[in-house]
């Protein structure tokens, strides 16, 4: 399967720009995600691919082939829908056919494709039945299907798995990320869910008004988020984000915040040199907090009140009062119901795991 890439695209409607001078590149077999909120331009990226929507400048690749121009038939591709789109008066065997009526194939393959696809997504009992006898469930499969079955160079999703239940998202992102490594394809997934992006990409776009935020494996996304908005927007709970200037001082390099609070950051990767005073938000992932009844004051260790807490079962989040703001710790359940409201608890914070922003730009320091 070829790789894509789309080189200084843009994408306006009148006056308004929705993609400008945009950048990426897709490698062979990769799980690509577009990650984002509502309107970031997530899904006019995917459809620009497609060849539903025209480029306004830029050009796509795909391999070594210019698809900036072609009809979307003309492009080797297979799309599932959010809305599924399935045919209502044709059945699940009718719908994959079709999928297949341009491709001239002998009946024979059409009917093993056919077979294959139905042993592989497990609809084989579900093949004369008609859409409005599906589940949601069993309608996606037959969605993706069709799209699996023309063997395509490269699939693309878009929001997929929206329309599902909790049950039936977690089931179908294991079906899908289990096709994937099974055909080996190349696929672009859109979708604004994180928890869809962290388990099935290889790697992730972050947008954000249209431009891509971050580009680079989940692990690399998560635990170094190259600015403000992805370190907030990747997470739950997000992000503990406080601001605090940093003393550097006789070899020492501290975070400084306004309660007096202070917090080693001298083995930090700082980008270039820290500077004595400058103005930076330190971002502290909730998974990376303990409770330690042996804390005192001192470098990542505080004493802070209990605000509430939540509890779903087999995790919990503490939040408790920092800075005249809630702090989240995720701690385990029976911890966070042995502590009350407005008691104060000793916490200690791995400052290893610190992440540092500049307060003006927003970037990583």
């Amino acid at each position: 399967m070829p790789a894509v890439s789309f080189e200084h695209i843009v994408k306006r409607y009148g006056a308004v720009t929705v993609l400008d001078d945009l950048n990426l590149a897709i490698e062979d077999g990769d799980f690509l995600v577009l990650l984002g909120p509502s309107g970031c331009g997530k899904t006019t990226l995917l459809n620009l691919l497609a060849g539903l929507l025209e480029v306004s400048d830029g050009r796509i690749m795909i391999g070594e082939r210019d698809v900036t121009e072609l009809d979307p038939k003309d492009r080797g591709l297979a799309m599932v829908f959010q809305s599924y789109a399935l045919y209502p008066t044709k059945t699940v065997r009718g719908n994959l056919k079709f999928g297949l009526a341009a491709s001239k194939l002998p009946s024979e393959e059409i009917e093993r494709r056919i077979a294959w696809v139905a042993r592989m997504l497990q609809i084989e009992p579900l093949l004369d039945r008609k859409p409005a006898q599906l589940s949601g469930g069993q309608r996606q499969r037959v969605a993706i299907g069709r799209a699996i079955i023309k063997k395509v160079d490269v699939f693309l999703f878009d929001e997929p798995l929206s329309n599902l239940d909790a049950k039936l998202r977690t089931e179908m992102r294991l079906e899908i990320k289990k096709l994937h490594d099974e055909l080996k394809s190349t696929v672009v997934y859109v979708t604004h869910d994180q928890i869809e992006a962290m388990t099935m990409a290889t790697k992730i776009a972050v947008m954000d008004g249209g431009v891509i935020q971050q580009f680079g494996t989940p692990d690399e996304v998560y635990e170094h988020p190259a600015n403000l908005f992805v370190a907030g927007f990747i997470g739950a709970p997000a992000m503990n984000m406080r601001n605090a200037t940093l003393s550097v001082e006789n070899g020492k390099v501290e975070a400084l915040f306004k309660s007096g609070a202070r917090l080693d950051v001298a083995d930090y990767p700082f980008k270039s040199p820290p500077k004595n005073g400058a103005n930076v938000v330190v971002g502290m992932r909730p998974e990376h907090f303990s409770i330690d009844d042996s804390a005192a004051a001192g470098q990542g260790r505080f004493s802070l009140p209990v605000q509430s807490a939540e509890r779903t079962g087999s995790d919990a989040t503490l939040y408790l009062t920092f800075e005249g703001e809630m702090l989240a710790l995720r701690v385990a359940p029976d911890l966070a119901a042995g502590l009350k409201v407005g008691s104060t608890v000793p916490v200690q914070f791995q400052t290893d795991k610190v992440n540092l922003f500049d307060a003006q730009s927003g970037q990583r320091i």
